[in-house]
């Protein structure tokens, strides 16, 4: 198969093939062995649903509090697209764009183990949606996280039946008008499927890929922009020695320490004598801090590689077994719990940056007050700093745990929800304003460093500050800072690690 595609099936799927699909805007595509499952699946159920009279949840059932509703045979397709219809009820922001394209390979990934009853033509038109950039429209509120994500996946599949909105080629345009210049016909839609297509965990899985994609690279920057810090505040490398981290060796910390040292390594400025006996812990504790964040990462990354080589919608068939089982795969409580776990694993990386540029700007260790030459009649770096305490605070805020919440719904037949869904949501929101944060340190560390010349720093930090000149010049005089903060986080996000 091309490198250009993606393959899917019940083959285990890695971080950095995700990383790489939305990287180098690959196409997706299932293999013959999903192939092959996925019909077997359905012709077992459609021979199953001949041979029986038996109620099967979802099959021949009405939905949640209506499970006991039997549905004649002549009614299947209404039943499943009447499930569409009536659960596209999301409100509030459009899904971005990235993530909208992981639910559907997500969503394509888990119909693919050949356990969820779909007809191939439905796979198929999943994967034309995709590779022919037809994303529908979702939107962020909707989904409580258990019974799947219902909102946003029935908005999500919508196209398949002609109905709601797609971004084609980056347009917004009606269903209908996509499909009548792709020359598509609706998907007529069998028993199972519309429960197969909402039934699931997309929407939190994809938001929790993305802010864990997003969470890497900070969480990288975050070391390389607080070794510049450590510098520019002409700090004592002692913390960083590998026999304290050896004797506490969480594997962070012990990583973090060795990734600060040679960061540092060829600094004139670090190697020079100083005159404090400890620095403040935004500085000296940054192994523990940024060590602690990487290992939550870890933590939660595994528990998404799980979801998302998983099968998590509802009933679950097994052909081999001649077994209809109707369970509660699709209850988002192992995401929920993680992405509060995230999204308070990285609000600490801004907690201990802003910190750490507030001792820049407080006109400590021979550095001007505000990192300007003339304070008083400038103000320098006064405000940047109370911009990143704002969005720190707000953080804060952001990072009470969804997970603790449950509402009952379905008239108390759903009783217990995961709340997963507000959880994917605001842990992107905290992922955002740590990059931005972050680009404040950045931008303030790298004023302050021009205050320790002529000596210089390590090479990897003298290379991000060039880097970054190039697009913002040095602060002589007071002008406005915000057009500097975006062009900062800008070059953060895409800034190419040092190997």
């Amino acid at each position: 198969m091309s490198y250009n595609y993606l393959p899917l099936d019940r083959k285990w799927l890695h971080f950095q093939q995700v990383k790489n699909l939305l990287d180098f805007n690959q196409l997706v595509s299932i293999t013959f062995d999903a192939h092959e499952r996925i019909v077997a699946c359905r012709e077992y159920l459609d021979k199953k649903m001949a041979a029986e009279n038996a109620l099967f949840y979802g099959i021949n059932t009405g939905f949640g509090f209506l499970q006991n509703v039997k549905i004649d045979a002549g009614q299947i397709e209404q039943l499943q697209y009447n499930l569409l219809v009536s659960h596209a009820c999301g409100l509030g922001e459009e899904v971005p764009r990235d993530i909208v394209k992981l639910m559907l390979m997500l969503k394509i990934k888990s119909l693919s183990y050949g356990h969820s009853g779909v007809q191939i033509d439905t796979v198929k038109r999943l994967m034309d949606m995709y590779n022919n950039d037809v994303l529908p429209v979702i939107y962020t509120q909707g989904s409580l996280g258990a019974s799947g994500d219902l909102a946003p996946l029935s908005h999500l599949s919508l196209p398949l039946i002609g109905l709601g909105e797609v971004y084609h080629e980056g347009v917004k345009k009606p269903t209908a008008a996509v499909m009548q210049l792709l020359k598509w016909e609706p998907i007529h839609l069998q028993s199972k499927e519309g429960l197969a297509l909402i039934n699931g965990t997309q929407f939190m899985s994809a938001y929790g890929l993305y802010c864990l994609k997003k969470a890497e690279h900070l969480l990288q920057m975050a070391d390389l922009v607080s070794a510049l810090s450590f510098d520019a505040f002409d700090c004592i490398t002692e913390p960083f020695d590998e026999h304290i981290h050896a004797v506490r060796a969480h594997k962070g910390q012990v990583t973090t320490a060795a990734q600060l040292r040679k960061y540092l390594q060829g600094s004139t400025i670090s190697q020079r004598s100083k005159q404090q006996v400890q620095d403040p812990y935004s500085f000296r504790c940054i192994p523990q801090v940024h060590g602690a964040s990487k290992d939550a990462f870890d933590h939660v990354l595994n528990i998404f590689l799980r979801e998302i080589n998983s099968v998590t919608d509802n009933p679950n068939i097994f052909p081999d077994d001649d077994l209809i089982v109707s369970g509660g795969n699709f209850h988002g409580q192992p995401l929920a719990l993680a992405l509060d776990y995230l999204a308070i694993a990285m609000s600490e990386l801004a907690n201990i940056s802003e910190r750490r540029t507030y001792q820049l700007i407080s006109g400590q260790r021979g550095l001007p007050l505000f990192l300007v030459k003339d304070p008083g009649l400038h103000s320098g770096f006064m405000i940047p700093q109370y911009t990143a305490a704002g969005i720190v605070s707000e953080n804060k805020q952001l990072c009470t745990p969804a997970s603790v919440d449950s509402i009952s719904s379905s008239n108390n037949q759903e009783d217990h929800v995961s709340m997963g869904a507000n959880a994917a949501t605001k842990c992107l929101r905290v992922v955002q304003n740590v990059e931005k944060v972050l680009a404040i340190e950045l931008l303030s560390a790298a004023q302050a460093l021009e205050f320790r010349r002529p000596a210089a720093s390590s090479a990897p930090v003298e290379d991000l500050v060039a880097g970054l000149r190039k697009e913002v010049s040095f602060n002589k005089e007071d002008r406005v800072l915000h057009d500097d903060m975006t062009k900062t986080i800008t070059f953060l996000n895409n800034y190419p690690l040092p190997a």
